[in-house]
């Protein structure tokens, strides 16, 4: 009997077996040993099969497969907010923090949760793998302030530097830099939707120098990622890094195609992809391009290389032209030199502008009207020569190369540009100016007109940025990236961002860096910064719009077309209203001081009237701020971190002084100015103010959470 009950399973294994195309297991075989099937497609598999207890998941029809004597687990769901798994950020009272939280740090949770930043230190994140997005929205323009439980909006004004600074604090005491708890009852009725949204209110560093009175650029801290530390450095017998030279070629600068529309370069047909785009290209009027049909054109065979070159067989030659104003913001070229990769100079010649000059700025340009006066050259013929001089095989390299080319009206895809070359330690849109690079790697003073009559000298300039490539080819490419401390942040996250189990699959055990997509939703044309490298780019005219494309950009597309579904991992917004009627930015900036007269005394009738209906803008604005922060939070799926940062504190008094100080330097660096005739004055007085005011503008505030 028990028998034919074995014989009768054995069937019934064989029966279901069947219905699945898979082949028998031999009962000789061992129990544990994978077998191999083909799917629908034929593809080969290996595995094994085992009926799931009455305990576990019935999908598949009860069955589950069996890698390496191990049954596969499924993607894990979602955790709800119960959930031993639910992801979270804590922040004890008993942490150990000595100063406010830098707004870097803010930038590296994110590389934290979702590429390879470091652990943060300011506070615990539990359950790291279950992050599924993150959004974070800088909004310039919130002040501390603000979240009083006594503000009075009515009588809200700038307070006086010395009152600031008290506010602020001078950082020696806790209670300047931990995280102060939101009591919704205890903040004005416009912030409180924040209380529902954010357990603390962080004090925030903003980026800058307290010493040298700078406040740096919040926006690119947080899109610039810190670098890894490169594989080309080693340790000196003092553990300090030093550099192991590697010469490279000239061709490994080349900047891409990419690279160069990103920077503002002229469009070169072959830097489109092959197609109708390419085919139907045509140049604007008065423009030229190169004679080069295809980027390939440019490849020089090895067998005609000669061994050891830096040039890898090409012909290099170093551009730089000076130019003057025909209009208030209309450069046009009056000076061209190139000079061969030998130091030769190959052209250096004046060009006769087809309009009027109205201001040669000679103590830059170098020119002056009896220079130009007998010059009969024009556009069209230097375009002429340079077309002659300019064959595939030829690589330009210059200094922000795309402002020459612009000026020339030429565009040529062989670029190697020394502001890419060598780029800014705070990354872009900042560049080095060539007279920098110049004292820093050369050890050399080029352009000591020093505002004078004297200006540039565009055959100068061009042998500096030949000099410095050819520093840089001798040692290789991580030579001089010391100044440089980080990548795109867009980049960093498509290149680095790690997925865990959690989200997908076995396979990512221990974090798998498989690139996490992105979306930037910012105020004005993104192609020019460093939005350009998001996966998807929604730039936007107002708050409404950025609330609009954060909400887009976090659920996706129906198509997928623009945005993926199911929305990116990652969303960075900046919301400026708040900005704007602060004064912290002027989004019309006058021109002259009747201008600014006429906009302060129109602000001031525009607040009068508002005062009078019992309404205050910057309480309305406010309201209308948390409304959509609020909306924003609901729009946001499960375990998302969401993050608002106002990025720096006032600006505006250390922008008036720093003001003063440059008009106070261009009129003492004027040749015969006399200092008891200067309109500015600048004492240690006016310097301590500066560095008063730079502690107030670096005083930001923070929020984060976990939805």
């Amino acid at each position: 009997m028990g028998k034919k009950k074995n014989n009768m399973a054995n069937r019934g294994v064989a029966s279901a077996l069947a219905t699945t195309n898979l082949p028998l297991i031999n009962d000789a075989e061992p129990a544990a040993t994978p077998m191999t099937w083909s799917d629908s497609e034929g593809k080969s598999s290996s595995g094994s099969l085992k009926r799931s207890g009455p305990h576990d998941a019935n999908d598949d029809d009860g069955w589950q497969t069996i890698e390496r004597g191990r049954p596969v687990k499924k993607h894990k769901k979602i955790p709800t907010a119960n959930s031993a798994r639910y992801p979270a950020i804590h922040f004890s009272e008993k942490s150990r923090l000595q100063s406010k939280v830098n707004l870097s740090a803010f930038r590296d949770l994110v590389l934290y949760i979702f590429a390879d930043g470091p652990a943060p230190q300011w506070i615990s994140v539990s359950q790291r793998p279950e992050f599924r997005k993150a959004v974070v929205i800088m909004v310039p323009g919130l002040e501390e302030a603000m979240f009083k439980a006594d503000v009075d909006f009515s009588k809200y004004e700038t307070p006086t530097l010395d009152q600031a600074i008290k506010q602020v604090g001078d950082g020696t005491s806790p209670d300047h830099y931990y995280p102060r708890p939101l009591n919704k009852a205890a903040l004005p009725q416009s912030l409180q939707p924040f209380a529902d949204m954010f357990p603390h209110l962080w004090p925030v560093k903003a980026p800058g120098d307290d010493k040298y009175g700078r406040l740096h650029s919040p926006l690119t801290t947080m899109l610039t990622a810190p670098l890894n530390k490169s594989k080309d450095k080693t340790k000196d017998k003092f553990g300090a890094d030093s550099h192991r030279d590697v010469r490279t070629r000239i061709t490994e600068f080349l900047a891409t195609p990419e690279e160069l529309m990103e920077n503002g370069f002229p469009t070169h047909p072959v830097m489109l992809p092959e197609g109708e785009r390419r085919d139907s290209f045509r140049d604007p009027e008065g423009w030229v391009h190169t004679r080069v049909n295809k980027l390939e054109d440019g490849d020089v065979p090895e067998s005609e290389i000669q061994q050891g070159s830096i040039t890898a067989g090409r012909e290099v030659l170093a551009l730089d032209c000076e130019m003057c104003l025909t209009g208030p913001s209309e450069l046009v070229l009056t000076r061209v030199s190139l000079v061969s990769w030998g130091g030769e100079t190959v052209l250096d010649e004046l060009v006769k502008p087809d309009k009027p000059i109205t201001d040669y700025v000679t103590q830059y340009s170098g020119i002056t009207k009896e220079m130009l006066d007998p010059v009969t050259t024009t556009l069209s013929d230097i375009q002429a020569k340079l077309l002659d001089l300019l064959h595939p095989r030829t690589i330009l390299l210059g200094h922000s190369l795309e402002s020459d080319l612009k000026v020339l009206q030429l565009a040529h895809p062989f670029i190697v540009d020394t502001s890419m070359l060598f780029p800014h330690a705070r990354g872009p849109p900042l560049k080095n100016s060539l007279k920098y690079l110049a004292q820093r790697h050369l050890n050399r003073e080029v352009q000591k007109g020093g505002g004078t009559i004297n200006g540039h000298d565009s055959v100068e300039d061009a042998k500096t940025c030949l000099d410095l490539v050819k520093k840089k080819c001798e040692k290789g490419k991580a030579w001089a990236t010391g100044d440089s401390q980080g990548e795109n942040f867009f980049r960093r996250l498509a290149r680095a961002g790690t997925a865990y189990r959690a989200t997908a699959g076995p396979q990512a055990t221990g974090g798998l860096p498989v690139g996490k997509t992105s979306a930037a939703v910012e105020w004005g044309d993104l192609s020019r910064s460093a939005c350009n490298a998001a996966t998807v780019a929604i730039p936007c005219k107002s708050d409404a719009e950025v609330e609009a494309g954060v909400i887009r950009a976090v659920k996706g597309d129906p198509d997928g077309l623009e945005v993926p579904g199911g929305g990116v991992d990652f969303v960075w917004a900046r919301m400026r209203e708040l900005e704007f009627l602060q004064g912290w930015a002027n989004k019309h900036k006058p021109t002259t001081p009747a201008a600014a007269a006429e906009q302060t005394l129109e602000a001031e009738q525009a607040n009068g009237d508002a005062e009078k209906d019992g309404v205050f803008p910057l309480e309305e604005c406010l309201f209308t701020l948390s409304q959509r922060l609020q909306r924003i939070h609901a729009a946001l799926p499960p375990c998302t971190l969401f993050m608002v940062l106002s990025g720096t504190g006032d600006p505006r008094e250390m922008s008036r002084l720093q003001s003063m100080h440059s008009q106070f330097k261009k009129e003492y660096n004027t040749l015969g100015s006399k200092w008891d005739q200067l309109s500015v004055k600048w004492t240690s007085e006016e310097e301590d103010a500066l560095r008063k005011a730079v502690k107030v503008a670096r005083a930001g505030v923070g929020f984060v959470s976990v939805k």
